[in-house]
C-alpha cells in the first residue's frame, strides 16, 4: 500500500506536496539514425509499448504522483517537440526549459528553482526520475520510489535507487551499499564509476554493489543544504535562478544558466555526500543507451536476431536489424553475417559491430564537422 507521505519532524505530521522532476534533454546520439537532434529517444517508440518513452515514463509515476505535479525538464532545442507530445497530458507550464545543455546539476538546480519559487521549501519533496528507461512491473516501481521518498521526506537524506546487476555491465556506474538504515535502505558506502569488464565482475560477484540508476529522491530543503556545502558557486546561482523565475525574467535565467559549470549531480554532489542511501529495487529495469539493449527489449530468432520492420536476415547470427523505414517502403536484406547492427531510416543507414554501439555518437560528430547537420 502506498503511504500518504506523512513527514514527522519535531514529533508533528507534516504532509508534504511530492513533486517528480522527469530529465529529457538528452540527444540520443547513440540511436542514430532514428533519433535526431530535434526528435531524441525520449519521444520515440524505443520499446514494445506503442507510447514514446516520455509517455510511459509519465504513465508509470502519475498513479502515485498526479500529473499536475509532474514536470519535465528539456532543452530549448526540444520546446515544441515536447510540447506537441505532452499536449493533453501534463500543463504547458510544467515543462521547464533549459536554456542550454549543462548536464544534471544544472539541469536539477533549475528545476529546484522553479519548486522553490511555487512552493515553500519546508512542504516540498521531489523524485527525479529519466525519460529513457525500461521499467516493469509499475507497481512494485510505484512502492519502491514511495520508500525512497519517504525515507528522504523523514531524515535529511539523498536516496537513490540501485538496481540488483544482471550481469558484468560495463556501461553503468555502481553503487556499494552498506549497513541498512531502515528496511530495505541502505547507507551507501561508496559510488565506482564505469568498470572494466573483469573489475565489473568482481562487483558482481560480491554481492555489494546496485547499478547506479539515476534517479534520486530528496526533500528541497535537502537538496538546497547539499548545493551549500558541496557545490557553492551553484548554489548561489541557484538563488539567482529562483528570482529569475518569479519575476519571469528570462534573460536573468539565460545569463545565470549560461554561466553553470557542466557537471554530473552525481560527481557534484552525491559521491561527496554523506548523507546519501539506496533503496534496493525489486522492478525490472533496463537503461536504454545504446541499440544492444534492442536485445533485451525484443524477442530473438532462434539464431539471435532481433528483426524489427520486416527485413530479410540470411544465415545471419546475433544481429539486430531495425529497418525504420518499414517492409513497405524500402527492402532491407543482411546475409552471412554476425554480431553486427544494421539501423535504417529513409535518410541514414548505420552499419556497426555489437562492440561498438556505445561509439555511434563519434559518427553523429563526424557528420557535424562535414557539414551534414540535417541528417542529425
Amino acid at each position: 500500500m502506498i503511504s500518504d507521505a506523512l513527514n514527522r519532524r519535531a514529533g508533528k505530521d507534516l504532509i508534504l506536496t511530492r513533486l517528480v522532476f522527469i530529465m529529457a534533454g538528452g540527444s540520443g546520439e547513440r540511436f542514430w539514425p532514428i533519433s535526431r537532434s530535434c526528435k531524441p529517444k525520449q519521444l520515440l517508440c524505443m520499446t514494445d509499448s506503442e507510447q514514446t518513452m516520455l509517455e510511459d515514463a509519465i504513465e508509470r509515476i502519475s498513479s502515485l504522483i498526479p500529473p499536475e505535479r509532474i514536470f519535465i525538464i528539456t532543452g530549448e532545442l526540444l520546446k515544441y517537440s515536447v510540447s506537441e507530445a505532452m499536449e493533453g497530458i501534463l500543463p504547458e507550464e510544467n515543462i521547464i526549459l533549459e536554456p542550454l545543455k549543462r548536464n544534471t546539476a544544472a539541469c536539477l538546480a533549475l528545476g529546484a528553482a522553479y519548486a522553490g519559487s511555487r512552493f515553500p521549501e519546508d512542504d516540498v519533496s521531489i523524485a527525479v526520475l529519466t525519460a529513457d528507461h525500461i521499467i516493469g512491473e509499475p507497481e512494485t516501481f510505484r512502492e519502491t520510489v514511495d520508500r525512497a521518498l519517504a525515507y528522504a521526506e523523514e531524515n535529511p537524506a539523498l536516496v537513490t535507487i540501485g538496481i540488483k546487476p544482471a550481469r558484468p555491465e560495463t556501461g553503468y556506474g555502481y553503487i556499494e551499499a552498506g549497513e541498512e538504515a531502515a528496511p530495505g535502505v541502505f547507507k551507501v558506502h561508496r559510488f565506482r564509476e564505469k568498470p572494466n569488464r573483469q573489475t565489473a565482475q568482481e562487483y558482481v560477484d560480491s554481492g555489494r554493489f546496485l547499478w547506479n540508476s539515476g534517479m534520486f529522491f530528496w526533500s528541497l530543503k535537502t537538496f538546497k543544504d547539499g548545493l551549500k556545502r558541496y557545490m557553492t558557486p551553484l548554489f548561489e546561482s541557484f538563488k539567482v535562478m529562483e528570482k529569475a523565475v518569479r519575476d519571469n525574467d528570462g534573460e536573468l535565467m539565460a545569463d545565470t544558466f549560461n554561466g553553470l559549470e557542466s557537471i554530473s549531480i552525481d560527481y557534484g554532489l552525491m559521491e561527496k555526500a554523506d548523507n546519501v542511501f539506496v533503496t534496493p529495487a525489486s522492478f525490472p529495469w533496463d537503461d536504454v543507451g545504446t541499440w544492444d539493449a534492442l536485445e533485451r527489449t525484443h524477442s530473438r530468432d532462434k539464431d539471435g536476431n532481433v528483426a524489427i520492420g520486416g527485413p530479410v536476415l540470411l544465415d545471419c547470427r546475433g544481429c539486430i536489424v531495425n529497418n525504420h523505414a518499414t517492409a513497405e517502403k524500402m527492402a532491407v536484406v543482411v546475409m552471412g553475417m554476425e554480431d553486427v547492427v544494421v539501423i535504417t531510416t529513409p535518410d541514414g543507414i548505420l552499419i556497426c559491430n555489437k562492440e561498438q554501439v556505445q561509439e555511434v555518437r563519434r559518427a553523429v560528430k563526424v557528420l557535424y564537422e562535414r557539414g551534414m547537420d540535417r541528417f542529425c
